[in-house]
């Protein structure tokens, strides 16, 4: 017996789980729940297994873009990457560069991180400060 696509049900789906471009860690955590659900059920649908491959698409190009950024990091990637991976919020990073505007410029790319930053950032993760330069 061969399933055949159902565009309704499909409809359906897609406006339970509105899909969409993924900008941030936590939508990329969410979309991954979503993933993980349809991974351990049994017998997927058609449907779900469009939607399966459409947030498989989804979240591919966000990790591509957000931790590889082509196959080459910039300061900026890697600063969030390790933040992300140590649990460190914008408040943790205030006494290694100075302020809460200063770090909070920094995370959301409105300036570069100066050589003493660099410097502080790699002393406070424990890489070397050309990561950050």
């Amino acid at each position: 017996m061969t399933l055949t696509f159902n565009l309704d049900k499909y409809k359906e789906i897609l406006t339970k789980y509105s899909p969409k471009i993924i900008k941030t860690e936590t939508e990329n955590e969410q979309v991954l729940e979503i993933i993980e659900e349809l991974m351990h059920k049994k017998n997927l649908t058609p449907e779900e297994e469009e939607l399966y491959q459409l947030l498989i698409v989804l979240v591919e190009k966000f990790e591509r873009e957000y931790y590889l950024c082509g196959n080459s990091t910039n300061p900026h990637s890697l600063l969030l990457f390790l933040m992300e991976q140590k649990d460190i919020k914008q408040e943790d990073l205030v006494d290694i560069l100075g302020s809460k505007k200063v770090v909070s410029d920094i995370v959301n790319s409105k300036i570069n991180i100066s050589k003493d930053q660099a410097k502080a950032l790699a002393d406070f993760f424990r890489v070397d400060a050309e990561l950050f330069i």
